[in-house]
């Protein structure tokens, strides 16, 4: 069975693939660290960066690893990690069909992006391109919403993203239930803070969203308004104003299991 893109994703990042570049926030340094012990990459390791976007998350497996190969079905989210790694081997495939021979890969890493193909033909494809004892990396940069205007901000992102599937909602824990591919090494958690004026780091980060992106851009610009507005309430402060806008990371180690 072959599962097609849900339309957030297809649309939204299509249409906002430069946006999304620009303004979605980097990962801590510490996740280097989480690659090489956790996942325990090498120099000499091959890593494949699956959902590879505009290549976020590149730079980190950089450190770890000279050897990435990075799979990703829109294409435009590869015109932008193209521009930006043209030294990096590029696949333009869906996580179901990976063109990668069997057992040739190290790790499988999947940086804010699994909870969009969490289902068992894809554990299926990463299980048959893992090297027995292989590992499975997913990652996820999340709003802290223990702050009160990210809290809100949180709120009013709820009432919009319909059935989008969303690393919050827990849904994509379902597919590592009943199955015997993989098993859960460890999790770690870091933080992090992303540094910049409200209207880069809040309203236009927001933007990048998938279900927002895809809105008419009329839509936009009036949510645009709204991120700030509550911003402003809650610190006072205004777009072009400076903000910390905190995160914290969710990092999740399997390791492949020998069927």
């Amino acid at each position: 069975m072959t599962h097609s893109l849900h339309p957030a994703a297809q649309k939204g990042f299509s249409s906002a693939a430069e946006l999304y570049q620009k303004v979605r926030p980097n990962y801590p340094q510490e996740v280097v660290e989480w690659l090489q012990n956790d996942l325990e990459l090498r120099l000499d390791s091959k890593a494949a960066d699956l959902g590879a976007g505009t290549g976020k998350f590149i730079p980190y497996l950089k450190q770890a690893t000279a050897n990435i190969i990075a799979v990703e079905p829109v294409t435009e989210m590869l015109e932008q990690l193209k521009i930006v790694h043209p030294d990096v081997q590029i696949l333009q495939a869906k996580s179901e069909q990976i063109p990668l021979k069997s057992e040739s890969i190290d790790a499988v890493v999947c940086a804010q992006s699994f909870h969009w193909f969490a289902n068992i033909e894809t554990l299926n494809e990463i299980h048959y391109i893992l090297k027995p004892n292989g590992h499975l990396g997913l990652i996820w940069n999340q709003r802290d919403e223990n702050v009160d205007w990210v809290k809100a901000l949180a709120d009013l992102l709820a009432t919009l993203e319909g059935d989008t599937p969303r690393f919050h909602s827990g849904l994509w824990k379902s597919v590592f239930e009943h199955q015997f591919l993989f098993q859960l090494e460890s999790v770690k958690v870091f933080s992090q803070i992303q540094t910049g004026t409200v209207e880069n780091v809040v309203s236009k980060r927001l933007l990048s969203t998938s279900f927002i992106a895809a809105m008419p851009e009329n839509e936009q610009l009036k949510l645009k308004q709204q991120f700030e507005q509550i911003v402003w309430a809650h610190t006072g402060r205004r777009a072009q104003d400076e903000i910390d806008f905190p995160y914290v990371t969710y990092a999740y180690n399997f390791r492949k299991l020998t069927i």
